[in-house]
């Protein structure tokens, strides 16, 4: 009998209580989340083993770095748990077309996810989900509040404001304005482009074009968001162009920058290190009016092994991992991951309910690299990091890097050839 090692993947499924089970079954989860090993043993696991005392649960991870390779291992060797943590995209889907991972479709509160939700985990078309969506991280801009109180300066809704918001807080000379680097590369991508771009190629209809081939990234959509990256330069502080992901980190929590562009998973972090008030704005809308997207980036789900000698069990803990009770303990314990389910969760984090709250006022997407377009050589996720630098570094023009990344995707994507 397999254990049940409880993966390290929490995320508010909205998945239907199921009855009680009739007998005495042990879970594992497979798991790459080792930081959060204390939150399933204290809070997770044994919430749910009040609600269903015939089943055990335990959290079994292994290191980050190590995990895609052991689990595999383990898999082949048929030992590994009954319940899988799910990275999103190719690698669960690799899992499940070699015969892993089960089909969930059949598990009713699967209906409590949104297609974006569930993109991660499915086969390309759609017709199988093979992972219960547990998180996702949210991009955005975190700003010193004390800092705008100091400088008498607005939150931004628009373009406009947002650089006229930078111009202020340049001419005073206080602070930074934007705390970011480019040394890294992966950043300006990250938390540049994949930030602000959803606003100009109108989330999920862009992506799914790009995918479909009815879209080029020479469009507009895709090239006008270097454009606006081109102008972050000048706003970013000397040296900006050597500056590491973990310097900017230090430069924002000492005080010494005014904005930081985020994504969620900073809170926990920034609220041990900041002794300053902050908060956060969603990506500025390019003019007035505009519908808003934000970058609502599936991270983590859990599935079960095909191979599970518990799958009543397994299905009864995943119904529970889609609940609103798994939800708002996932949620709180770890701010800045949030649940995925449509069920409503109140988060005791003042920062994280701000981002958390956009979902009710913009349009969700996911990042534009992330599925499908990034299998072939070149990777256009890699190819982006350099053309985002490029673009803030000023050493292409947009329209050089919409036609250098569009020429790579042709090379080998069909539907764009």
């Amino acid at each position: 009998m397999i254990k049940k090692t409880f993966a390290l993947a929490l995320v508010g499924t909205a998945l239907g209580a199921t009855a009680a089970y009739g007998q005495d079954a042990t879970l594992t989860i497979e798991s790459w989340r080792n930081d959060d090993l204390s939150l399933w043993q204290e809070q997770i696991i044994p919430a749910f083993e009040a609600e269903h005392p015939g089943i055990s649960v335990v959290f079994a991870p292994t290191a980050p770095t190590e995990y895609n390779a052991a689990l595999n291992s383990k898999l082949e060797a048929g030992s590994a748990g009954d319940l899988i943590t799910c990275r999103p995209f190719d690698a669960s889907l690799a899992l499940y077309d070699a015969g892993h991972l089960a089909g969930l479709d059949d598990i009713e509160a699967m209906s409590n996810f949104s297609d974006v939700a569930k993109s991660a985990w499915q086969t390309d078309d759609g017709s199988v989900t093979f992972c219960v969506p547990m998180a996702s991280v949210i991009h955005g801009f975190i700003y010193n509040a004390d800092a705008f109180a100091e400088l008498g300066l607005e939150v931004p809704t628009t373009e406009d404001e947002f650089f006229a918001v930078l111009d202020a807080i340049k001419e005073d000379g206080s602070y930074i304005p934007m705390a970011m680097g480019t040394n890294d590369q992966w950043e300006a991508a990250t938390m540049g482009y994949n930030n602000i771009g959803p606003n100009y190629w109108n989330g999920e209809e862009g992506r799914l074009a790009l995918i479909a081939g009815e879209q080029s990234l020479t469009d507009e959509a895709w090239v006008a968001p270097y454009a606006t990256l081109a102008r972050w330069g000048e706003y970013l502080g000397d040296g900006f162009e050597a500056q590491t992901y973990p310097d900017s980190q230090n430069i924002f929590t000492l005080g010494r920058a005014a904005i930081y562009p985020a994504g969620s998973w900073e809170i926990a972090g920034f609220n041990s290190l900041a002794d300053f008030e902050m908060g956060a704005f969603k990506p500025p809308v390019r003019s007035a009016g505009d519908t808003c997207y934000i970058s609502d980036h599936t991270d983590i789900g859990i599935g079960m092994n095909a191979a599970t000698d518990n799958p009543e069990a397994a299905r009864t803990f995943l119904a529970w991992v889609a609940s609103p009770e798994f939800a708002s303990i996932f949620g709180n314990a770890l701010p800045g991951f949030f649940p995925l389910s449509d069920a409503p969760v109140t988060l005791e984090d003042p920062l994280a309910q701000e981002f958390i709250g956009w979902r009710a006022e913009c349009e969700s997407t996911i990042r534009s690299t992330y599925q499908i377009l990034s299998r072939g050589t070149p990777n256009l996720e890699n190819e982006t990091w350099g053309a985002s630098v490029a673009a803030i570094r000023g050493t292409a023009t947009p329209e050089e890097l919409g036609a250098q990344l569009q020429e790579g995707l042709e090379s080998w994507y069909e539907p764009q050839q």
